[in-house]
């Protein structure tokens, strides 16, 4: 290795592209792509990064396993960066594999990382939890133990518990600080900062009180029935009841909860869960069926009892029923409050990878994205196989609770 390709490689260390670039720009061996390949991913330029990191793969040639496992690595996040997410798994085992076998336990580590931030964005919480405890944390240079605590810290987050979140959090700021690397400090302080903000709306009365996730994991440990608007779901008594897929009765149970611990006119609920504005005994027979299937789920903690008027909700020993809404306004369906969820980040998402994300068919996603694109809330770049898919970042609060599988159910 000669003295400007090991100045690069320790620019690059340092978070510091441009100089890089000075000693390596004009050159063409492999060694030398790589580094610009590198060195164009940390200024945002990943399609061109990807290519001259497969440049600098097929030049190491077959004699080079180690270089080009190591291309393999950067172009595994490089992948990720672009949110290109339908690459297997498989050739970052590969490369995983290679390095270990030739000693090289650093960007081992580093492997295991990219892939354990590729399943917290496919939702796969458990798997990235696994992953992050096979990891021997004390022996993590910074750069790597801060990224490792990043993702420890999101995984709490996701799981709502919000102290070993801040506490990963504070280690992970401890290591970015070892490292030095602006990149990654600015990334702890936006993940602490999403502690801070809004992730929910509980209703109370007619206007809607902000919840941070501290409060919001609180309320969940209480013992209140919680209507979740978030997962659309009943938590009672620590037991989950997702209401994904029976959006009606889903849409029954926020009503009634609404206007505990008083009741709702039966043709209120009608215009409210089946939209018609005109009931007539057809309407009042689907209600009455609704209301059946409603009961024996909520059954035994949550009663619905018949009112002179229509329906309200007892609860045992006198709960306290709450409601939970989504930070953002609108009514979205859970599918399209996902999507935002994910697109928050500013990142261009294609297609694909949003399907992956969150496990609906590439025409239920697309079906979804069409709508929110008509609402001007999100907007597409590029077209075909290029088209990528974008939203304002959402500054005013966190999207945690929207995410794919962002709690335990």
């Amino acid at each position: 290795m000669d003295s400007l390709i090991a100045a690069a490689s320790r620019a690059l260390r340092a978070g510091d592209a441009i100089t890089a670039l000075k000693h390596v720009a004009l050159r063409e061996e492999p060694p030398a792509l790589a580094l610009r390949g590198i060195a164009m991913a940390q200024l945002g330029d990943y399609p061109r990064a990807r290519d001259l990191l497969r440049r600098a793969a097929r030049g190491f040639g077959s004699q080079e396993a180690l270089a080009r496992a190591r291309c393999s690595v950067a172009e595994a996040e490089v992948a990720l960066a672009m949110r290109d997410l339908s690459r297997s798994a498989r050739g970052l085992d590969s490369a995983v594999q290679a390095l270990r076998a030739r000693g090289d336990r650093v960007n081992a580590w580093h492997a295991k990382l990219i892939a354990i931030r590729r399943a917290l964005l496919l939702g796969q919480i458990d798997a990235a939890a696994a992953a992050l405890r096979a990891l021997p944390m004390d022996a993590l240079p910074p750069p790597l133990a801060a990224s490792a605590h990043l993702a420890h810290a999101e995984v709490s987050l996701r799981r709502l518990r919000t102290q070993a979140a801040a506490l990963a959090l504070q280690q992970a700021q401890q290591a970015a600080g070892q490292a030095g690397i602006p990149a990654l400090l600015a990334e702890v302080q936006d993940l602490q900062a999403a502690l801070q903000r809004p992730a929910a709306r509980r209703m109370q009365g007619t206007e809607p009180q902000r919840l941070r996730l501290a409060e919001v994991e609180a309320l969940f440990d209480s013992a209140s029935v919680i209507v979740d608007g978030c997962r659309r779901g009943v938590r009672v008594d620590g037991q989950w009841h997702a209401l994904t897929r029976r959006p009606l009765l889903f849409d029954l149970l926020r009503e009634l909860a609404r206007a505990w611990p008083g009741d709702v006119e039966r043709n209120a609920l009608i215009g409210q869960v089946f939209r018609s504005w005109m009931p007539d005994e057809t309407h009042r027979a689907r209600l009455r069926v609704e209301i059946g299937r409603l009961r024996k789920l909520l059954a035994p903690h949550v009663r619905i009892e018949a009112s002179p008027r229509g329906f309200q909700l007892q609860t045992q020993n006198e709960r306290e029923v709450v409601v939970l809404l989504p930070p953002i306004d609108g009514d979205h369906s859970p599918l399209s409050a996902s999507l935002l969820a994910l697109l928050a980040d500013g990142q261009p998402w294609s297609t694909s990878a949003l399907t992956l994300a969150v496990g609906e068919s590439q025409r239920t996603v697309q079906r979804a994205l069409a709508d929110l694109e008509a609402a001007s809330q999100v907007r597409s770049i590029g077209r075909a196989r290029a088209q990528r898919w974008l939203a304002a970042p959402l500054r005013g609060f966190t999207t945690i609770l929207l995410l794919p599988a962002a709690l335990p159910v």
